[in-house]
């Protein structure tokens, strides 16, 4: 099949989420014998080869604001896979569901996967999430399929937006820590320190962890490695400036490493810690909580459905409700009892390998993609 993905930055991925799902995917459909095309925003890559590990790389513009950015270069890679040959093309979060009706005039092939509930996020307040919310509506009219990546997604998109969808998980690989000493480079001591990786946004709660965090007994470090996309926005500096003023409370227990892209610091990091912290509490699975398993972390996440689902109702982690003295608690008791902890770190790697796995996960979209075809 010709293959072509739009509605992410592109590839090789830079960011987490849908780019780094997309290096996992679309190098395994090439590996299968398919032709994969992915469009990628000309803005973000100062180097753009026409390929990658196979994969056909589309350079077209964007306009880079945090409204429009995302939208309209998907808008532009719509017209160009609406005009060119394709047997199926793949769109990336609800926001981008309107634009599923020229698939639809140009009598073409095309799913969509969600991707979360961006209508329930901070940052999309007012016109944005009213827009939101339209257009996860248009997705589901007007793309055959809707992909979720969650039990508790497709149970929402049916129960609010009255529609069936097709469930395909995100997933983790399975990777041993190679470069231990990486950890020098931030100052910091194996198992002497708490991992949040995250973006610094609201949404992901990091205020609140830092809260939880100071107020325990903890004598270790709490390590943040994110920051956020956009210069100049107001909300995400006012946020990043409350963290900081929650830091200098206790400085010493605090650590801002700052946005990290590469993927083996990041990975050490996990590796290395006491316990990851995952805030994230809208969307669906986040890729984040898959891949602190996968690297045999003992994980630390908010309750919520999604988080629940991931942790299998705390075989493969804990969770902690939405108030501070509720991860304060949790914290301390971890500390108290580190065989928990050992074993936390041992199951995790089986939740990974039997339910997010990424091979299993590329054959799901292959035949998501052959069913459409044959209709």
């Amino acid at each position: 099949m010709k293959i072509r993905v739009l509605g992410i930055r592109g590839l090789p991925a830079t960011y987490s989420g849908l780019e780094t799902i997309m290096g996992e995917l679309a190098p395994r459909w090439v590996e299968a014998g398919h032709e994969v095309i992915v469009y990628c925003r000309k803005a973000l890559f100062k180097e753009r080869p026409d390929e990658w590990k196979g994969i056909q790389l589309v350079y077209l513009p964007s306009i880079e604001h945090k409204m429009f950015s995302t939208l309209s270069h998907s808008f532009f890679a719509t017209l160009h896979a609406s005009l060119t040959s394709s047997d199926v093309i793949l769109t990336w979060n609800a926001g981008n569901g309107p634009f599923g009706w020229f698939f639809r005039v140009a009598g073409k092939a095309a799913v969509i996967n969600v991707d979360g509930m961006e209508w329930l996020r901070p940052k999309w307040k007012g016109l944005g999430a009213i827009y939101f919310k339209w257009a996860a509506k248009m997705a589901t009219a007007a793309f055959p399929v809707v992909i979720t990546d969650a039990c508790e997604m497709k149970r929402l998109y049916l129960e609010e937006l009255g529609a069936e969808t097709t469930y395909i998980a995100y997933g983790a690989n399975i990777e041993p820590s190679e470069h231990p000493e990486v950890l020098e480079a931030y100052g910091l001591e194996p198992r002497n320190y708490y991992l949040i990786a995250s973006r610094l946004v609201p949404d992901n709660n990091a205020d609140l962890i830092l809260e939880a965090f100071v107020a325990s007994n903890s004598q270790k470090q709490l390590a943040i490695a994110g920051g956020a996309d956009y210069k100049g926005n107001k909300l995400e500096n006012e946020f990043l400036d409350k963290l900081k003023r929650i830091a200098n409370t206790s400085p010493n227990k605090v650590k801002f490493l700052g946005h990290i892209d590469n993927s083996e610091h990041i990975k050490e990091l996990h590796h290395h810690c006491f316990a990851y912290i995952h805030g994230h509490q809208f969307g669906g699975i986040n890729p984040s909580i898959l891949k602190a398993l996968g690297f045999s972390n003992c994980v630390l996440a908010l309750n919520t459905p999604f988080n629940d689902e991931v942790l299998g109702g705390g075989r493969y982690g804990t969770l902690f409700d939405k108030n501070a003295a509720s991860l304060t608690a949790k914290i301390e008791t971890l500390e108290t009892n580190p065989e928990q902890v050992e074993a936390f770190r041992q199951r995790a790697p089986e939740q990974i390998r039997n339910r997010f796995n990424w091979e299993h996960i590329a054959q799901q979209y292959l035949d998501v993609f052959e069913k459409l075809q044959k209709k």
